[in-house]
C-alpha cells in the first residue's frame, strides 16, 4: 500500500440543477477552483445516468459490466478528484447507490448523468498529498504519488 498524510483545504458546497449532466459540473468546479485533490459527497436524484457495475470477470484489464437507467433513482454517492498526469482535465471516480422503490443498483457512474430535481455535493478539498491519477500499462487510470 501506498499513502501520503495531507491536510483539509477549502470546503465547497454545490447545487446541481435539473437537468444538469452531474460529472460535467463537477469537472467545471474542480478546473475552475483548480481543486487537484478532493473527496465529496452526494445526495439527490438523476433522472438518468450510465453506470459500471463490477467486472464480467476479474481480469486484468476489466471488462465492465455497463448499465443505464432512465426511470429516475434517489442517489447517494460519493467520490474522489485528483489531477490527471495525462491531461489538465481533472479525474473523477464516482460511485453511488441508485435506488427507486425496491431496486437498487450500484456502482461507478459514467458518461450520462442527468440530475433530476437537485444534487446537494460537499467537496472537501485535500492539500499537499502528492496524489494524483495516470494511466497504467493495463491503460486503466489509476491513483499514484508523487
Amino acid at each position: 500500500m501506498k499513502y501520503n498524510q495531507g491536510t483539509l483545504g477549502r470546503i465547497f458546497v454545490a447545487k446541481a440543477e435539473h437537468g444538469d449532466n452531474l460529472l460535467e459540473e463537477l469537472r467545471a468546479i474542480a478546473t475552475k477552483e483548480n481543486i487537484s485533490t478532493a473527496v465529496f459527497l452526494m445526495i439527490g436524484a438523476l433522472k438518468k445516468a450510465d453506470i459500471v457495475s463490477g467486472p464480467q470477470e476479474c481480469t486484468v484489464p476489466p471488462i465492465p459490466i455497463e448499465m443505464t437507467f432512465g426511470d429516475g433513482r434517489e442517489v447517494l454517492g460519493m467520490g474522489t478528484i485528483f489531477s490527471n498526469s495525462d491531461s489538465i482535465t481533472p479525474e473523477l471516480h464516482v460511485h453511488g447507490a441508485f435506488g427507486r422503490d425496491k431496486d437498487v443498483l450500484m456502482g461507478c457512474l459514467r458518461g450520462n448523468s442527468e440530475v433530476y430535481l437537485v444534487m446537494e455535493i460537499i467537496i472537501l478539498e485535500i492539500t499537499n498529498t502528492g496524489a494524483f491519477k495516470q494511466t497504467d500499462k493495463n491503460g486503466l487510470m489509476l491513483l499514484d504519488f508523487i
